[in-house]
């Protein structure tokens, strides 16, 4: 079924299913945490652990990683360092303040991707990003104003959704890479970024973990490797193939899984305004695909 649908609407999906994946990572982090891997290192060991499970594979394709040059390696390390800081951010400050700042990421991306990428803002992409982000701000009930940064953490948030906007845009830009060698670099990049964070001053005196507790946590490898590593092999497959800003409000799915699972078993709370922020976000990331049908369809009526 899949392979009758066109380059860009599979695309489309992978990203749209990368977002739905990375709406499930709260679970695993709560269990390590919960487990006595906390704060900063459970970052860490959150990319450590795929990076471990594709060592073997790396050791097998280096010469095939090498060919790919600088091009590959900065593509590594502006989406493991925006991840790395993304996930750092919710450390430093309101959960729904860095979710709702790192979600800017479709307004960058669709700006350098006109600015280097000459790609076209069209009206259909400019009402995307509108539904989107009225779709986070209802859903997160953002009742009094945008959350402009007040700390390091809605920093390291903003900070996080401009890595992205890079990334993504160097994604669209590359044709000799592949996803496998993309996901190798990544983890890899962000182990590293996780790690410099960690022992920054920004996040004060955390203690490295006793190597028994880091033992006793691995049973969370298993939904660690389902969730991330299907997630990121999907977003950078279809990424290439779609436009920067697209991609970033096809990956809007997170918000959506986030605050369902989040509801079923964190207890947090979904109502009216949450699924309202949901069905927006939603048809935010269908508008590029529904909005020519029906601008046909109202001219021809008309």
């Amino acid at each position: 079924m899949l392979s009758s649908l066109s380059l860009k609407a599979r695309a489309s999906l992978a990203c749209a299913y990368s977002g739905i994946a990375w709406g499930l990572f709260w679970i695993p982090l709560r269990g390590m945490d919960s487990a006595g891997v906390t704060d900063a290192w459970a970052t860490v060991l959150f990319y450590g652990v795929p990076l471990i499970i594709f060592s073997p594979w790396i050791l097998l394709n280096w010469r095939r990683i090498a060919s790919c040059g600088w091009p590959l390696h900065f593509i590594g390390i502006a989406t493991g360092v925006s991840l790395a800081f993304y996930s750092n951010a919710m450390l430093y400050t309101e959960v729904v303040r860095g979710l709702v700042l790192y979600y800017t990421t479709p307004v960058w991306s669709l700006l350098l991707a006109r600015i280097l990428l000459g790609e076209s803002i069209t009206p259909a992409r400019i009402l995307a990003i509108v539904f989107g982000l009225a779709g986070m701000l209802v859903m997160f009930g953002v009742d009094l104003g945008y959350p402009w940064p007040k700390n390091i953490g809605d920093w390291m948030a903003l900070i996080g959704a401009g890595g992205w906007a890079v990334a993504a845009v160097l994604l669209r830009k590359d044709d000799g890479s592949r996803s496998m060698e993309i996901c190798s670099v990544y983890f890899f990049y962000g182990v590293i970024a996780s790690i410099v964070l960690a022992l920054s001053p920004m996040a004060g005196e955390l203690e490295i973990p006793d190597w028994s507790v880091v033992l006793d946590v691995l049973p969370w490898a298993i939904p660690i490797a389902i969730i991330v590593i299907p997630g990121a092999y999907a977003a950078f497959w279809g990424a290439p193939h779609l436009n920067p800003g697209v991609v970033g409000l096809l990956m809007m799915t997170e918000l959506s899984v986030g605050g369902i699972t989040a509801a079923i078993w964190a207890n947090e709370p979904l109502g009216v305004r949450e699924l309202s922020g949901i069905a927006l976000i939603t048809l935010a990331g269908l508008i590029e695909f529904l909005y020519a049908p029906i601008r046909r369809a109202l001219w021809r009526d008309a």
